[in-house]
């Protein structure tokens, strides 16, 4: 096979199309487990869909067993700029396993990304769900209806910023993100500062920090809240196809902000 160059640049060579696969991040095996199942052998503890999937679990994003994964044989290892670690990355290669890395922070860079991943790096044909999701997620920027903050953690508290995913995925549906002009991609940001009087609704998703109805909204007084999986909001891959409606019908609650 001629060279393969992933999101970053990096060559490598494969003596054939991938059949053993091992991904590092959840949104990309579910992607590859819905589109290619029969290739994936690993994946990381926190790759909970599709709930059947039944592979080697090599740890976590940030601490992969890196010696698990060699013993897989893989062809090829599935990694992410942001979820993964550049360390686990150049040591996997070091090791003479193949590492493809995506680079992912608007949802066309993510559709993009996603089909060179099947066309290019497995050598498969390019899946139905995301034919549908570059159809839901990509033409004019609609109308903004609502602004919203995302908090994705707290004690300390931290929100979405500025040139990421979920915030291109929110404005993508008609929702801004407050801090989206902020510098940092993931600021601190106190309680006060978030239940400002410019923000329509505080989205509380389930991942990486779990909040629930007794844990989260009591921090907020101004600004409504709405608990929302973190998998529909964070996750590029299927979940974009529910995604789309989940949002449209969270928006439909919230009044419209004056033109």
């Amino acid at each position: 096979m001629p060279p393969l160059y992933d999101d970053m640049g990096t060559a490598m060579n494969l003596a054939r199309p991938p059949r053993r696969v091992v991904s590092l991040v959840p949104s990309l095996t579910e992607a590859i487990a819905t589109g290619l199942p029969d290739v994936l052998v690993g994946a990381t503890q926190w790759c909970t869909h599709p709930a059947e999937l039944d592979v080697t679990r090599v740890r976590g994003t940030k601490n992969p067993d890196r010696a698990a994964i060699a013993r897989l044989r893989p062809d090829l290892v599935i990694a992410n700029k942001e979820e993964n670690r550049e360390l686990d990355v150049t040591r996997l290669r070091a090791a003479g396993v193949p590492v493809w890395v995506t680079v992912i922070e608007t949802v066309p860079q993510a559709l993009d990304s996603l089909e060179r991943l099947f066309t290019e790096a497995l050598d498969a044909p390019v899946p139905d769900w995301l034919t549908t999701a570059r159809a839901l997620w990509t033409g004019p920027l609609p109308e903004v209806t609502a602004t919203a903050a995302v908090p994705i953690w707290r004690d300390p508290w931290m929100v979405v910023g500025s040139s990421t995913f979920t915030g291109d995925l929110l404005r993508r549906a008609g929702l801004a993100n407050v801090f989206a002009e902020h510098p940092d991609r993931y600021p601190h940001a106190t309680p006060a500062e978030i239940d400002r009087p410019d923000v329509d609704v505080v989205l509380l998703p389930d991942e990486p920090y779990v909040f629930t109805e007794s844990d989260g909204p009591e921090a907020f007084h101004r600004a409504p809240t709405r608990l929302v999986s973190g998998r529909l909001i964070t996750w590029y891959g299927p979940s974009l196809l529910p995604a789309h409606g989940t949002l449209k019908r969270l928006l439909a609650t919230l009044p419209s902000r004056p033109a």
